[in-house]
């Protein structure tokens, strides 16, 4: 089956799944569209989120407009993620796995829809053109300076090795030609930002919307410097990303894609940004950052505006973050340790605080070898990371918390160590004290720290006080006769050996289930001390 080759393509596949929502009654974008749809990630299972397509917007001034707004196609939920992937969600991180093993450079092409429609010069500035020619939402209705693009992949390239880059952030809307960036000081695009400062050049940039959806997914992650994300978009899809040459900068752009925003970012002054709701559920505020001047806005005849539902976790942003990561530390960390199982990013954390990592029979040290490869890597840039065995669900809170309460130590099992600063993770700095999200905070100073913690059995435990597996699948079976609820069982839902049991006890547990526990109870009447031979407690 041929991958997607725009997201349109992928749209058609999630109302055939039955995953998408078409609202064709009137939605302003700046009050209602946001709000309705986050009302899903407030109030359903993550099984029950769809993507929503908005067909008749409107805006505060009472403007409508000819172009619908999808979000959440991307990543509304893991099994939307697995669509755009084409595959099942249990196999997302296999396809991130093969995809940084096989990346695929992209191909180029002379034409290409993105460029149906060009913008350029003095007709940027003509009332309804330029970003005005778009329905870009509020986001935070309420609390937000303006409307945001929130879907929005910044492409830029280091001018010392031509290398690009692909980054998903933010970008406000300023004016018809202006669009304010904002990216924390130790992403990529902030990394070019720096160099072209340098040399004293603005940095050309294009910004990217309505990508085919593999971009859009290798744009989200933590992939290392150098590595060209159109290569790891192509692995993701099998196939190559067709790209054209952009317009007025020296940038190549996905020739399938709804949007393209060109121009270019200042590098010798920078203005007030935000503000913004950010992924950690709280308000980023107004601070410093750079801005791109548009020269150029290309878009099919008629486009389609793709949003990113972020702000307050659970969302969009943290799911695609979130399951993207997954994949990428997981094949960084099978490079390191042939045993480790799975990684999970969880969402009530942005799907950044909290990073778990399951693992099999873990040898003396592997564990804590583990956690230091994590914290070596800026792909995981997690606050807290957790180690478990494998009878432990990463995904699953409970069992995280079971795990660290009752195969942990805080004294033997926790480190803390130093690490850089998440732009507002309000617990490492008061507002108004500092802005360490901006480009010009780009720092190897240490501003923040993190724990490693080993939650993983020291020695050979007794076994798991449930039922044996055979006894609960009986009683499984019974539950649907019955026709109770129907059930999603969490791990762990019986009970096995953890390496320290006796003979003698897996006997008395077998003359249990036939009634002969009074055998039990006559061999301990033979095996009755003193009461003076026994140490007191």
């Amino acid at each position: 089956m041929a991958y997607y080759k725009d997201i349109r393509d992928l749209i058609a596949a999630l109302e055939r799944a039955n995953l998408l929502i078409r609202i064709d009654r009137e939605i302003n974008k700046d009050t209602q569209l946001h709000p309705l749809v986050r009302l899903q990630f407030r109030g359903l299972p993550e099984a029950e989120r769809k993507a929503f397509l908005f067909t008749n917007v409107t805006d505060v001034s009472g403007r409508r407009y000819d172009i619908p707004i999808v979000i959440a196609c991307l990543a509304g939920s893991r099994q939307i993620y697995g669509v755009g992937l084409q595959c099942d969600p249990d196999k997302i991180s296999q396809r991130w796995t093969d995809a940084r093993n096989h990346p695929i450079e992209p191909a180029f092409i002379d034409h290409a829809p993105v460029q149906e429609v060009v913008q350029i010069g003095a007709d940027l500035d003509k009332p309804g053109h330029g970003l005005e020619t778009f329905p870009i939402p509020i986001s935070t209705p309420g609390f937000d300076a303006a409307p945001y693009t929130s879907a929005s992949h910044f492409i830029t390239y280091d001018p010392e090795t031509g290398v690009r880059n692909i980054g998903n952030y933010r970008g406000m809307v300023k004016a018809r030609t202006r669009l304010g960036m904002n990216a924390g000081g130790q992403q990529h695009i902030s990394q070019h930002w720096r160099k072209w400062q340098k040399i004293g050049k603005p940095m050309p940039a294009a910004v990217v919307i309505g990508a085919p959806p593999s971009v859009s997914y290798a744009s989200v992650v933590k992939i290392p410097y150098g590595v060209d994300e159109y290569a790891v978009a192509g692995g993701l899809a099998g196939e190559p990303v067709p790209v054209v040459k952009a317009k007025t900068v020296d940038l190549v752009v996905p020739a399938n894609a709804e949007i393209v925003i060109e121009g270019y970012i200042d590098t010798e002054l920078m203005e007030p940004e935000a503000p913004f709701g950010e992924f950690t559920g709280y308000m980023d505020p107004q601070q410093l950052n750079p801005f791109m001047n548009i020269t150029c806005v290309t878009h099919r005849k008629n486009p389609i505006f793709v949003a990113m539902l972020s702000q307050f976790p659970p969302s969009e942003s943290s799911k695609i973050r979130g399951t993207g990561a997954e994949g990428n530390v997981l094949s960084y960390l099978k490079s390191k340790s042939d045993n480790v199982k799975s990684v999970a990013f969880h969402e009530s954390t942005g799907s950044w605080g909290l990073c778990c990592v399951q693992i099999s029979n873990p040898r003396p040290g592997q564990a804590v070898a583990v956690l230091d490869a994590c914290h070596e890597s800026p792909a995981v840039g997690a606050k807290m990371i957790i180690v478990v065995d494998d009878d432990v669900d990463p995904r699953d809170a409970d069992g995280i918390f079971w795990a660290m309460t009752f195969r942990m130590q805080p004294h033997r099992d926790v480190r803390i160590k130093p690490t850089r600063l998440q732009s507002a993770d309000w617990s490492a700095f008061q507002p108004g004290t500092g802005n360490p999200g901006g480009v010009q905070a780009g720092t190897s100073e240490i501003q923040s720290t993190r724990m490693l913690i080993d939650a993983t059995r020291p020695w050979p435990y007794p076994p798991v006080s449930l039922p044996r597996r055979e006894i609960m699948e009986e009683a499984l079976g019974l539950w649907k006769q019955l026709e109770l609820p129907p059930l999603t069982l969490r791990a762990p839902w019986f009970g096995y050996e953890l390496g320290w049991w006796s003979e003698d006890n897996l006997e008395a547990g077998r003359l249990a289930l036939e009634g002969r526990y009074y055998e039990t109870g006559e061999k301990m009447k033979r095996a009755r001390v003193p009461v003076k031979g026994v140490e007191q407690e």
